[in-house]
C-alpha cells in the first residue's frame, strides 16, 4: 500500500491582550477602570473532505498559521474573536506529532477535528479593581495558540486497479500515466508489491491508478503472488484489464483475458461484478492502423463485446490512446455526462 505524506507547521492564534483603559467623561474627569478583554485566538481544524484523494496540495504550503485575537478596548469592549481555520485534508490521513511521534488524529470521510486550540484573550484591568486597587494599572497578555508541526500519512486505496497477466505493460502504462517509478523488465513478476501513482489530468481532476503483481491462473488457489494481491484488486473501483496484443509466448488476448477473468471471479464473485474497462495495449508493434483495426475486431468477436463495450488500444511507449484512457477512466469513476470513444471494429 502505497503512503503519500506531508509535513507542515500549524500555529493557532494567539489571544488579544487586556486593555488599560480608565473612563472619562462628563463629570467624571477621574472614572474607574473599563480595559476590555482580548478576543481568542482563532483555533485550527483539520476535515476530512471525501473529494480528496491525495496530500499533494501540501507540497508547496507548508505553514498555516491562523489569525490572532483582537485586544480589548476603554468602555469595557472586549476585543473580537478570530475567525476559526480549517484545512481540508483526504480520509484516512493519519495526522502525527513530528516532534513527539504521537498519533494526534486519525481521520475519517467527514470527519472534523481539532488540531490546534487557539489561545483566550488576556484580562482588562477591570477586572483587577477591587476596594484596596481602584485604580489597577495592570492587564495580561493574551495566551499564545497551539503550535505544532504534523507529518500526515494517507494510506491510498486506488481507484483503479490495473490487472493482467505479467509483461502484459501495466508497470509502463502506470508510469506512463502518472510519476511513479515501478521496477520494469522483460521478465515475469517484475512487481512483487502493488504499486500506486496518481495520474493528474488537470488541477481539479486526479486518480490513484495501483499497478497489481502479474496475476496467473490458479491466483485465487493462492498460487503465485495470490490472494494478497487479488485482495487489493477488490479495494479498487474500476477494474483496467490491461491485454497485450502480441504477447511473447504466442497466447491470444482472448485467451489471457478469460485467465484473469476466471482468477477474479474464483476468488470473489463481487469483484467480477466490478466496473471494467478492456484496454489492448502495445499497437505500436502492429504495423499500421488496419493491423490495428483487425485485432481489435477479433477480440471483440472473441469475447462477444457489445456495442455498448468500447475497448480502448493503447501504446505507453508512444502515448498513443493515453488521453483518451484517462477521460475514459475518469468518467467511469465519476459519472460524467460526456463520452469517449475507443476503438470500435470496422
Amino acid at each position: 500500500m502505497f503512503v503519500d505524506s506531508a509535513l507542515i507547521r500549524v500555529r493557532a492564534g494567539k489571544g488579544g491582550d487586556g486593555a488599560v483603559s480608565f473612563y472619562r467623561g462628563r463629570g467624571l474627569p477621574k472614572g474607574g477602570p473599563d480595559g476590555g478583554d482580548g478576543g481568542r485566538g482563532a483555533s485550527i481544524y483539520l476535515h476530512a473532505d471525501p473529494g480528496l484523494n491525495t496530500l499533494i496540495d501540501f507540497r508547496g504550503v507548508r505553514d498555516w498559521h491562523a489569525d490572532n485575537g483582537e485586544p480589548g478596548r476603554g468602555k469595557q469592549q472586549f476585543g473580537a474573536g478570530a475567525d476559526d481555520m480549517t484545512i481540508r485534508i483526504p480520509p484516512g490521513t493519519l495526522v502525527y506529532n513530528d516532534s513527539t511521534g504521537e498519533l494526534m488524529a486519525d481521520v475519517g470521510p467527514d470527519e472534523t477535528v481539532l488540531i490546534a486550540k487557539g489561545g483566550k484573550g488576556g484580562h482588562g484591568n477591570e477586572h483587577f479593581k477591587s476596594s484596596t486597587n481602584q485604580t489597577p494599572r495592570k492587564a495580561t497578555r493574551g495566551h499564545p495558540g497551539e503550535e505544532f508541526t504534523l507529518r500526515m500519512e494517507l494510506k491510498l486505496i486506488a481507484e483503479v486497479g490495473l490487472v493482467g497477466l505479467p509483461n502484459a505493460g501495466k508497470s509502463t502504462l502506470l508510469k506512463a500515466l502518472t510519476r511513479a517509478e515501478p521496477k520494469i523488465a522483460d521478465y515475469p513478476f517484475t512487481t512483487l508489491s502493488p504499486q500506486l501513482g496518481i495520474a493528474e489530468l488537470d488541477p481539479t481532476r486526479r486518480m490513484v491508478l495501483a499497478d497489481i503483481p502479474g496475476l496467473i491462473e490458479g491466483a485465487s488457489g493462492g498460487a503465485g503472488l495470490g490472494h494478497d494481491f487479488l485482495r487489493h484488486v477488490e479495494r479498487t473501483s474500476v477494474i483496467l484489464h490491461l491485454l497485450d496484443c502480441s504477447a511473447p509466448d504466442g497466447s491470444s488476448p482472448a485467451e489471457n483475458y478469460r485467465t484473469i477473468r476466471q482468477e477474479l471471479a474464483g476468488y470473489s464473485p463481487e469483484l467480477a461484478e466490478k466496473p471494467e474497462i478492456i484496454v489492448l495495449s502495445k499497437t505500436d508493434l502492429l504495423p499500421d492502423d488496419d493491423a490495428r483495426r483487425e485485432a481489435v475486431a477479433s477480440l471483440c468477436n472473441e469475447l462477444r463485446l457489445g456495442a455498448e463495450q468500447s475497448l480502448l488500444t493503447i501504446s505507453s511507449a508512444s502515448g498513443s490512446g493515453l488521453d483518451a484512457l484517462l477521460d475514459h477512466l475518469w468518467i467511469m469513476l465519476h459519472g460524467v455526462d460526456a463520452k469517449v470513444e475507443g476503438w470500435k471494429p470496422a
